[in-house]
């Protein structure tokens, strides 16, 4: 039985530390919420003193910071929890969103939230407790340090970030602030199935395992059109959401959705799915950063200037004892094994394809060199996952623990996704030394870092 996932259930009692808390706390629950986070800055200073929880039952205030997507599933869950969670503020750069959020959280809950354009409103106001950031990538990073800095707990949507010196800068910040959590939102890692098909790999039941793959094929059925640049909408302040992005023209094949395959918001689809598929590809071989990555892809599908980032792409991932393929493509829809998406451990007798719908086991054949024949099954997911993400996230507010998706998870993830696609972008092998952080190549090094909007500089802790 694999343990991952009974963490939160354990009893977690903290060491108490006078730190003038009113401790008659349970008349005004947001007051003891809050004063534990601004406490952080004071008590950060003695990392070896534990963390100061509020207890099981303290309702926690949650702010959306980005309402349009994945961040609004995210709140969806968090509302979940009832009259223990509070959604009171919201904020988005587009105002038809934001207020069309407004409303679903009106029905949902009865009360309309606070709305604002400009996030460092809701990092100032003293009754949030903890954020979601659904933004965009690349403000992924700036919005999560500043919300450390302001005393927030933070579940952060993957990637993580938006370059290797992001992610080594995000862990950084988590490590300064201990008596605050961060949950990355790869909410895999709160499904059971992915550990249980990891733990058959490490097993030894599929013999020597030196191939390795992952692979997402969105099936989109026609590529995006190229569309020209034209005035952003009035309801849109694009300023704020280019943020520390390169000033631009507005382009719609650039904004909401589509941000995903353009250099200077995301990663493509090495990104968006490869944080989840390539971390479970690791985790089954206890794989660390590779040696090299060598690349292989292209715009095929779509005309040129409608995306930015490869609509087929490929990447070799080098290990001492092991290869990691990584495949995606945006129009395709059948990959591996007659799955969309999922991740393939080719053994000496088996193969095991993990996907979200749960695992199955493939036996080679049966003969001298194979060895003895077992059995194929096959195990369905548990439908877990994104909420029990969110419970854990609240446990470790609550109660104290550590995420199942934190800061380190995140980051490794995020740095291989990224390291495919510097690959790509060089258009040569590169050699990673991972002792002092650095690809060998000048120009591979390079693209570790972003360039920065002058005025939104990444924060430095």
């Amino acid at each position: 039985m694999y343990f991952f996932f009974s963490i939160r259930k354990f009893i977690f009692t903290p060491f108490v530390i006078n730190i003038n808390l009113d401790h008659t706390m349970n008349s005004d629950r947001r007051k003891f919420i809050k004063n534990s986070a601004l406490a952080t800055a004071a008590i950060s200073a003695f990392p070896t003193i534990m963390n100061a929880c509020a207890s099981p039952g303290e309702k926690v205030n949650v702010a959306l910071i980005g309402c349009r997507s994945m961040g609004f599933s995210d709140l969806q869950s968090f509302l979940k929890e009832g009259n223990n969670v509070d959604c009171i503020a919201l904020c988005d750069v587009d105002k038809n969103i934001l207020e069309s959020r407004a409303g679903d959280v009106e029905k949902m809950t009865g009360t309309r939230p606070a709305l604002y354009g400009d996030f460092r409103e809701v990092l100032d106001n003293p009754e949030v407790d903890a954020v979601i950031i659904g933004t965009p990538d690349h403000w992924h990073a700036n919005m999560m340090i500043m919300a450390l800095e302001a005393g927030k707990h933070v579940y952060v949507e993957k990637p993580m970030g938006h370059s290797i010196e992001e992610c080594y800068e995000m862990v950084r910040a988590a490590e300064k602030y201990p008596n605050l959590y961060v949950q990355v939102g790869m909410w895999q890692r709160s499904s059971k199935h992915w550990f249980e098909a990891s733990e058959i790999v490490k097993s030894g039941q599929l013999g020597e395992v030196h191939l390795v793959k992952a692979w997402i094929y969105k099936g989109y059925d026609t590529p995006y059109p190229a569309m020209p640049n034209s005035e952003a909408p009035a309801h849109v302040d694009y300023d704020m959401w280019l943020g520390p992005a390169p000033q631009r023209p507005f382009n719609p094949n650039r904004f909401h959705y589509n941000f995903r395959w353009w250099w200077d918001y995301a990663g493509g689809a090495m990104t968006d799915w490869g944080v989840h598929l390539l971390d479970f590809a690791m985790h089954g071989m206890d794989a660390d950063m590779p040696l090299k990555i060598s690349p292989g892809g292209g715009i095929f599908y779509h005309e040129e200037g409608a995306i930015e980032t490869p609509d087929i792409q490929q990447a070799l991932y080098h290990y001492p004892k092991h290869v990691m393929v990584w495949e995606c493509g945006l129009n395709p829809g059948i990959g591996p094994y007659g799955r969309g998406h999922g991740v393939a451990f080719v053994g000496q007798k088996g193969t095991l394809v993990v996907d979200r719908g749960g695992w199955e086991t493939m036996p080679d054949r049966n003969d001298e060199l194979k060895g003895p024949f077992f059995e194929g099954k096959v195990q369905g997911n548990y439908g877990d996952g994104l909420d029990e993400h969110v419970v854990n996230f609240l446990d470790c507010i609550r109660k104290g623990g550590t995420p199942n998706a934190s800061v380190e998870v995140g980051a490794k993830t995020g740095i291989v996704s990224e390291m495919g696609n510097i690959a790509y972008r060089t258009g040569q092998i590169i050699n990673w030394d991972n002792e002092n952080r650095k690809f060998k190549e000048v120009e591979a090094d390079k693209l570790t870092r972003l360039n920065y909007n002058e005025k939104w500089k990444l924060p430095k802790v």
